[in-house]
């Protein structure tokens, strides 16, 4: 079976631009110019567009035409959470363990009716200096039942591999950072620092390969501990 004649004007398309025939934010050529170019329909020319439109490649503006998008969207990035601390003496202190029943966060972790969770706070610090405060969010499934002690969980992502033979590190995520700013105070009292400094809050979704959520984590990091460096390349064909 042949390739469709839209899919075949997308691709040479996405071509022209990944190519660099076009900047970012550059005009894209016009629905006639295009039937004119490749000699076919104007259905096939909208749905070609419309793909990339999708796709974050072009952006339309009602009554100015159609440009190229200036995002990075569907680009390879590389993002590297930058340790600024690097070198110096490390240690998680774990502050509870605690079954939690918030109806919130069961929808979060797509929880059926009987099942629940395990929230796990813990804090990191350098040099007795405590700079992120994570809130881990697991289904119980996830949980043992009878540990040592609280220390059994100063590191999530050793559990699951020891325990459950699951590399978090190698499964599914998405994690979002937002500037927070007052700092919560209950947040600030943990990091010993004032509601008048921000923090960057970051939430991270790890999901299996079945579907489940295996971890939420919500995570509270002192702003001059925060650094990241984005690396993008270009897509090979």
């Amino acid at each position: 079976m042949g390739i469709p004649k839209y899919q075949q004007v997308k691709d040479d398309l996405l071509k022209k631009i990944e190519f660099g025939e076009f900047k970012h934010g550059d005009r894209f050529y016009s629905e006639v110019e295009l039937v004119k170019i490749y000699n076919v329909s104007s259905i096939t020319v909208i749905r070609a567009v419309q793909e990339l439109v999708n796709a974050g490649y072009l952006i339309r503006f009602q009554g100015k035409g159609t440009y190229v998008s200036r995002s990075r969207k569907r680009k390879l990035i590389e993002f590297s959470d930058i340790e600024i601390y690097a070198g110096e003496p490390e240690t998680v202190e774990v502050l509870s363990l605690e079954l939690q029943n918030d109806e919130d966060m069961r929808k979060k972790l797509q929880l059926r009716k009987k099942e629940n969770y395990y929230e796990i706070i813990r804090l990191r610090k350098v040099d007795e200096d405590p700079f992120l405060l994570h809130l881990s969010y697991i289904p119980s499934q996830f949980i043992k039942k009878d540990i040592p002690s609280l220390d059994y969980y100063d590191s999530i992502y050793n559990r699951f591999k020891s325990d459950f033979d699951i590399y978090m590190y190698d499964e599914e995520s998405k994690e979002t950072n937002e500037i927070r700013f007052p700092t919560d105070a209950w947040v600030a009292e943990l990091l010993k620092m004032g509601t008048n400094e921000p923090t960057i809050r970051q939430e991270k979704r790890t999901i299996l390969q079945d579907g489940t959520i295996a971890e939420i984590v919500v995570s509270y990091k002192k702003w001059n501990y925060y650094k990241i460096e984005l690396s993008s390349f270009k897509n090979q064909y």
